[in-house]
This record gives C-alpha cells, sequence and structure tokens, in this order.
C-alpha cells in the first residue's frame, strides 16, 4: 500500500521560511517521481515542484522558481520541500504526490502552510 506521510506545515510570517517533509513506503521509490502540490481555498491544486525519478531533475512552477527547492534523500524514501521567502499567496495545503502526473496519482493527507502578511 503506498503511503506519503507530509510533516513540516506551520504559520510563517512573509518573507520567513519552512521545509516540508514528506516519508513514502509501498512503492520502489527510486522507480517514481514524486513532488509537491498546493491547493488554496476556493482554488484549483496546482503542480509546485516535482523531482524525476529517471535524473533527479527538478521542474518548478514558475511561481515559486528560486525561492523553493525540492531534494530526495532516497535512503529515507523522503522527499523535502525547501520554501524561502514565502509570500500570502503561498498558503495553501500543500500535498505530496506520486508520480506527478499520469492517470493514477497517490497523493498524502495534506499539511497546512500559513503566510501572514
Amino acid at each position: 500500500e503506498v503511503q506519503l506521510v507530509e510533516s513540516g506545515g506551520g504559520l510563517v510570517q512573509a518573507g520567513g521560511s519552512l521545509r516540508l517533509s514528506c516519508a513514502a513506503s509501498g512503492f520502489t521509490f527510486d522507480d517514481y517521481a514524486i513532488g509537491w502540490f498546493r491547493q488554496a481555498p476556493g482554488k484549483e491544486r496546482e503542480g509546485v515542484s516535482c523531482i524525476s525519478s529517471s535524473d533527479g531533475r527538478p521542474y518548478y512552477a514558475d511561481s515559486v522558481k528560486g525561492r523553493f527547492t525540492i531534494s530526495s534523500d532516497n535512503a529515507k524514501n523522503t522527499v523535502y520541500l525547501q520554501m524561502n521567502s514565502l509570500k500570502p499567496e503561498d498558503t495553501a495545503v500543500y500535498y505530496c504526490a506520486t508520480p506527478c502526473s499520469g492517470w493514477r496519482i497517490f497523493w498524502g493527507q495534506g499539511t497546512q502552510v500559513t503566510v501572514s502578511s
């Protein structure tokens, strides 16, 4: 059974930083892309960042480029999202997901990130 467990969300002031973690189990971590999505109130879920399983290449939404960094620790089956220079518009529930696209995506339960102005 695929399980994705996020942690690290919280309340932070604008300009601050948070690091999200996603502990994965139930599948071969190296074989699938894994990444982060977010959903703000009243908005659709959107892709934030993804890391390729084949070459480890990261992808970022334009809105977070230069501020967020995705990384993975294959030994720990964990993916991270370092979020710097946070803005109020980054406020959302952040979800870990694998793979990052396709007809079947597994989701974590989500972790709330709130950025105050």
